[in-house]
């Protein structure tokens, strides 16, 4: 099991100024969403979602991954997801069933992973259903909003389809994920003894 650890030079490892760059397009697009200019929005969940991919790959290609980055990670998607998610809701407030679906299955993770750094576990890094089901919501927005941007309307029944997709590729995520949460607690518990 491996321990959680800091060391102040992993503050400037090229993939964790990746991921402060996507706490950075957050702003951005709360602004251009709400002000209604849908091609820059789009434009900055684009490169937020980029951003996610590169950080890994560089992590992992200049062997930089470190307990900061696994941290960060995770909490750059959450931020950006719950912003986006507000967003939509604010804009539809019919999709707020689903939405409230993709924000507690992030609240419920974060809890982990602060309930794991007390207990002096490192959080697991993401899986393959976490970074699948990242991807596909990056994929619906930006088709919602490109099809807003093409057509002048959103069509609701593509939203509902797509957020319905991405709410359940969530769910077998957090079900993942709870998955490790638990053996890493018992691996701990039985550390103890």
């Amino acid at each position: 099991m491996e321990k959680w650890s800091f060391k102040p030079r992993d503050l400037v490892t090229v993939p964790n100024l990746i991921t402060y760059i996507r706490f950075l397009l957050v702003p951005p697009f709360i602004y251009f969403f709400l002000k209604e200019n849908y091609v820059m929005a789009g434009v900055m969940v684009g490169l937020s979602g980029l951003s996610d991919c590169f950080d890994g790959y560089f992590a992992r290609k200049l062997d930089q991954v470190t307990s900061l980055g696994k941290i960060l990670d995770p909490i750059a998607d959450k931020v950006t997801l719950i912003s986006v998610a507000v967003c939509m809701v604010i804009y539809m407030p019919a999709i707020l069933p689903i939405m409230m679906v993709l924000v507690t299955k992030e609240f419920l993770m974060l809890l982990g992973g602060f309930i794991l750094l007390l207990c002096k576990v490192a959080p697991p890094p993401a899986n393959i259903f976490g970074k699948v089901a990242t991807v596909i919501f990056y994929f619906v927005i930006c088709l919602i909003i490109f099809i807003k941007i093409l057509t002048g309307q959103e069509n609701m029944l593509l939203v509902y389809i797509g957020l319905i997709l991405t709410a359940m590729a969530m769910i077998i995520a957090l079900i993942q994920y709870g998955v490790v949460f638990f053996r890493l607690i018992k691996a701990k518990n039985d550390e103890k003894k």
